[in-house]
């Protein structure tokens, strides 16, 4: 690391995430560290890295750019993702598990020497908006500059916010790596894939992967911990949307919370054209001094299950998603620039290029399965 990246470091005043960065950097082995502030020029640094990176492609549309995950990495992984509990933690039966120590040890293995060779990006976000008892920040290592990107236009960037945590401890933090890649760029390594939460910790660990369920750590997999924070500290976190709605001629807001498992809908209904949206997806929730209760939408910006959005049921979304903007696709059907994908309400091409590669109708996979032309 030079010296500008370590006086970045060093400007913070944050001996813990000092330790942190030095004892991941060492146990990784990237060829080099780079540390990213709040700077729009270090912001338009990694958005050049993930196209020079090839991690993301252009596309036709300014502002718009495609990333495509490997064949085999086209969700999250059930199996490789735990929890790491000690002995005396009791957790719903549905929830996976792993004895902590042993967690530790299996994936402190895994990532000895994983970044060799590459770039590691060092992050500071904030979850939620800056300087409010909501918040909480996160401290986020990772070789991959597509992820970094995806933060970027999800969550508030927040090296300020580190500033002022005075040296304090209270951030949680999360280290991810692709792992050795292929002639692709894609994780190579898919069996060593693991995704481990150490709530006590107030850390994940993701390896051997790029889908951004389980490498994105800043969404469902810090939603973990903020929901053992939560339980800890009397407040919510919640996999809810927020919006407002004003019923009728009627001059007031309504502000309520709605709740839906993955790809119900919540998106589309805090975009109902006409009413206020807060926010889709994850809520932190707490009560006031007036015994109100308040709610913030930690993010920024959308994240969400493509398929079937179509300008008649979705057309907030629908525009969004062909205007020009920054905006990045994923795991989609691209043919002269143009982005396709399931249930957009109108016909597919029979070629192009998606997670598979060049694809055409009726390409199969190594096992014989016929491979979609799009994913989810």
């Amino acid at each position: 690391m030079n010296e500008e990246n370590v006086e970045k470091i060093r400007r913070l005043g944050n001996p813990h995430a000092e330790r942190i960065i030095e004892e991941y950097v060492k146990l990784c082995k990237p060829e080099r560290v780079t540390v990213i502030t709040d700077d729009a020029k270090d912001i338009e640094y990694i958005r050049n890295r993930a196209l020079d990176l090839g991690e993301e492609k252009r596309l036709s549309m300014e502002g718009h750019t495609v990333h495509f995950d490997g064949i085999y990495d086209q969700g999250r992984d059930k199996k490789n993702t735990c929890v790491l509990v000690t002995p005396d933690m009791k957790l719903s039966n549905i929830t996976d598990v792993k004895g902590r120590e042993e967690g530790l040890k299996e994936i402190t293995g895994i990532m000895d020497g994983i970044m060799k060779g590459k770039e590691c990006f060092v992050r500071f976000f904030c979850l939620g908006p800056l300087n409010s008892r909501f918040s909480i920040a996160a401290l986020q290592i990772s070789d991959s500059a597509y992820v970094c990107h995806s933060e970027d236009l999800l969550y508030r960037t927040g090296y300020s916010q580190f500033e002022k945590l005075k040296g304090s401890k209270d951030f949680f933090y999360l280290v991810h790596s692709a792992g050795e890649l292929d002639e692709r760029g894609n994780t190579k390594n898919i069996d060593s894939r693991r995704i481990f939460i150490d709530v006590i910790g107030g850390r994940v660990l993701t390896v051997n992967n790029q889908y951004a369920g389980n490498s994105v750590g800043l969404k469902k997999l810090a939603f973990r911990l903020a929901i053992y924070r939560a339980n800890h500290e009397d407040w919510l976190a919640e996999h809810m949307f927020i919006m407002g709605v004003t019923p009728g001629k009627k001059d007031r807001v309504t502000y309520f919370a709605g709740a839906f498992p993955s790809a119900c809908g919540k998106t589309s209904t805090a975009m109902v054209p006409g009413q206020l949206i807060v926010g889709d997806d994850i809520a932190y929730i707490r009560k006031g001094k007036d015994d109100v209760m308040y709610s913030v939408n930690i993010e920024q910006g959308i994240f969400g299950i493509i398929e079937d959005v179509n300008e008649v049921d979705d057309p907030v979304i629908y525009e969004a998603l062909t205007t020009p903007r920054e905006l990045i696709f994923s795991n989609v059907l691209v043919r002269d620039g143009v982005p396709h994908w399931l249930g957009m309400g109108r016909p597919l091409p029979e070629e192009g290029e998606n997670f598979s590669g060049e694809w055409k109708k009726g390409k199969r996979d190594g096992k014989g399965n016929e491979i979609p032309p799009a994913h989810k």
